[in-house]
C-alpha cells in the first residue's frame, strides 16, 4: 500500500505530465485548446492549491510601464542580490545607481506574517501581430506571484499593499535627487516651468557649523514632519511645513537648506520670484512641484516689493516728511518692480497657505532673509512659517565643528584663546569667515598655523568692530544734529510765515479803517 507521501508525489507527477501534454496540444491546436481551457482550469483547481497573480511590465494601450511592475521590481531588488542565482543589472531613468533584479525565469521566496510566497520573473514571446502608434515589444516580461489559497486574505488585503509601499520607498531612496530652478525662457508653450540639474551638495548636519542641541532639535522636527501624514490629515491641514531662516550673510542659511534636503532625501526647488510674471503662474509652479521636496525662496526681502504693500498711518506720515528726491527714487523702484512681476503679497500668502498649497503633500517651504524685520508679519506668522531658525554668528561649539571639518583638529592649546575671543570678548564673525581663515592656504600648511591666523583675524575684527561702532555713533550724532537743525529751520520758517500772515492781516485791517 502506497504511503501518503508517495500518493502526493504520484499526483504531482501526473499533474505535471498533464500540464505538459496540454501545453503541447494547445501550441499545435490553438483554437481547439481554447475550448478546453475552462475545463482544464476547473480540473487543475481541484488538485492544485495555489493561486497565481500576474503583473505585466506594460499596461494599457500607450505602452507605458506599469507602476505596479516597477514597485515590485524595486521591492524584490533588496532580496534578489542575496537570494537569486542569476541577476540582471538595469540603469533606471532617474536612479543614482544600478538596479539589480532577478533574471528571467528565476524564482525567490518571501515571507510576510508567517506566510510564504513565491515570486517568479517570466517573459514570453509576442506571436500576435498588431498595428499601433505605440508598438508592442517582441517580448513581454511580467512577475508572477504564487501563494497558497488559504492565505488569500493576507495576500490580497495586506501583503500587496506592503509590497507597493516598500517598493515606492526603495525607489525614492535610490532615485537621483534634483535641484530645480524656474527660468524666464521656459515660461512659454507646453514646456515645463522647471529646469533641473543633479543635486550633489555635500552638506550634512554633521558638517553644519551650529550648536549640537540646536541641530538635534531641527532634525527631530524634520523627522516628526516626514512621519506625520496621518496626523496632518486628522487635524485638517495640508501636509507641509514652513521654515524661516534669518541672520546676517555668511551664517550658513543655504548650507542649512542643503543639509535638510540630504537628511530627508528630498528634491530642492529654488524659486526665483522676480521671474514669475503673476500669481497665476506662481500657482502653476507650485502644482508642478513633486512630493518629498523643499521649495526655497532665498533673500525674500530682496525678491519683490512685498514689504511695502501694507503701511500704517505713521509710516505714511514718515514718508510725507522725506525729501522730494527720496520719494521719487522710491516711486521709480516700485514702478520697476511692477513691470518685472505682478506677484502680490496676497498671491504669495495663498501660495504658502491657501487652497492651492494642499495640492500634493510632504513639502517644506523655506524662506531666507538677512533682515527679518523688513518682512510683513502676515508672511512669517506661525502656520505659514511654522519654525523660525536664527542663523547667528559663529560660537565656540560651531567653531569646533569647523576645525574638525577643515583641519581634522579636535583639541588644541589654542582653543582656549579662541573660546575667550568668541564667548568672553563676544567677537562677531560669521562661520563663512571663520572657515576661510581655517582653510589651509598652501600645501603642507599645519593646523596650528591656521588656528593662529584665525586668532589674529578675530583680534582684527574686534578692532574693526570698535571702529565701526565709533563711526556709527558719530554718524548717528551728526544725523541727530542735522535733524535738530532741520527742525529748527522748519520752526523758524513757520514762525516767519506766521509773522508774514499777521502783517498782511494788520495791513488789511488798516486799509479797512482808512476807508471808513
Amino acid at each position: 500500500m502506497a504511503t501518503m507521501g508517495q500518493l502526493w508525489a504520484n499526483t504531482g507527477s501526473a499533474l505535471a505530465t498533464l500540464m505538459f501534454v496540454y501545453t503541447i496540444f494547445k501550441q499545435w491546436f490553438p483554437h481547439v485548446g481554447d475550448h478546453f481551457e475552462p475545463f482544464f482550469q476547473r480540473l487543475l483547481s481541484r488538485f492544485y492549491p495555489y493561486i497565481q497573480i500576474t503583473f505585466h511590465e506594460y499596461s494599457g494601450e500607450r505602452f507605458q510601464r506599469s507602476e505596479a511592475y516597477l514597485g515590485i521590481q524595486s521591492y524584490l531588488s533588496k532580496d534578489s542580490s542575496s537570494r537569486a542565482k542569476k541577476l540582471k543589472a538595469n540603469t533606471t531613468k532617474g536612479s543614482k545607481s544600478l538596479v539589480l533584479s532577478m533574471d528571467d525565469k528565476e524564482e525567490i521566496t518571501d515571507e510576510f506574517e508567517n506566510v510564504t510566497v513565491w515570486w517568479q520573473s517570466k517573459k514570453e514571446g509576442n506571436i500576435r501581430q498588431s498595428f499601433s502608434f505605440y508598438p508592442a515589444a517582441d517580448e513581454k516580461r511580467y512577475y508572477m506571484l504564487r501563494f497558497h489559497r488559504r492565505d488569500r486574505e493576507v495576500i490580497i488585503e495586506r501583503y500587496l499593499e506592503h509590497v507597493m509601499k516598500e517598493g515606492k520607498t526603495i525607489e525614492l531612496k535610490n532615485r537621483e535627487r534634483k535641484l530645480y530652478s524656474n527660468t524666464p525662457g521656459q515660461n512659454h508653450g507646453n514646456q515645463t516651468k522647471w529646469s533641473h540639474v543633479t543635486f550633489e551638495h555635500p552638506a550634512t548636519f554633521d558638517t553644519l557649523a551650529m550648536e549640537k542641541k540646536k541641530k538635534e532639535e531641527i532634525k527631530s522636527d524634520l523627522v516628526k514632519f516626514s512621519k506625520s501624514k496621518d496626523y496632518y490629515k486628522k487635524i485638517g491641514k495640508a501636509w507641509k511645513r514652513g521654515y524661516l531662516l534669518f541672520g546676517p550673510p555668511g551664517t550658513g542659511k543655504s548650507t542649512m537648506i542643503a543639509a535638510m534636503a540630504n537628511f530627508l532625501e528630498y528634491d530642492v526647488y529654488d524659486l526665483e520670484l522676480t521671474t514669475v510674471m503673476d500669481n497665476t503662474q506662481l500657482r502653476r509652479l507650485l502644482i508642478e512641484t513633486s512630493t518629498k521636496s523643499i521649495i526655497v525662496i532665498e533673500d525674500i526681502d530682496c525678491s519683490l516689493n512685498l514689504t511695502g504693500q501694507r503701511k500704517n498711518k505713521k509710516e505714511e506720515e514718515d514718508e510725507d516728511g522725506d525729501d522730494k528726491e527720496a520719494i521719487e527714487k522710491k516711486m521709480m523702484k516700485n514702478e520697476g518692480d511692477k513691470r518685472e512681476s505682478k506677484v502680490t503679497l496676497s498671491g504669495l500668502l495663498n501660495f504658502i497657505d491657501g487652497l492651492w498649497s494642499a495640492c500634493g503633500g510632504e513639502r517644506i517651504i523655506v524662506f531666507t532673509t538677512n533682515f527679518v524685520d523688513k518682512l510683513d508679519p502676515a508672511l512669517i506668522r506661525k502656520g505659514r512659517m511654522d519654525k523660525h531658525i536664527e542663523m547667528s554668528y559663529c560660537g565656540f561649539e560651531a567653531f569646533k565643528v569647523l576645525a574638525k571639518n577643515y583641519l581634522d583638529v579636535v583639541e588644541s592649546e589654542l582653543f582656549d584663546e579662541i573660546k575667550r575671543l568668541l564667548e568672553v570678548e563676544e567677537i562677531k564673525m560669521t562661520p563663512a569667515d571663520v572657515g576661510e581663515n581655517l582653510l589651509p592656504k598652501s600645501e603642507g600648511e599645519e593646523g596650528e598655523t591656521c588656528l593662529r591666523r584665525l586668532i589674529e583675524a578675530l583680534k582684527e575684527e574686534k578692532e574693526e568692530a570698535k571702529r565701526r561702532a565709533e563711526e556709527e555713533a558719530k554718524q548717528k550724532k551728526e544725523e541727530e544734529e542735522e535733524k535738530k537743525r532741520r527742525k529748527e529751520k522748519k520752526a523758524e520758517k513757520e514762525a516767519k510765515e506766521e509773522e508774514e500772515k499777521k502783517k498782511k492781516k494788520n495791513k488789511i485791517e488798516e486799509n479797512g479803517d482808512a476807508e471808513h
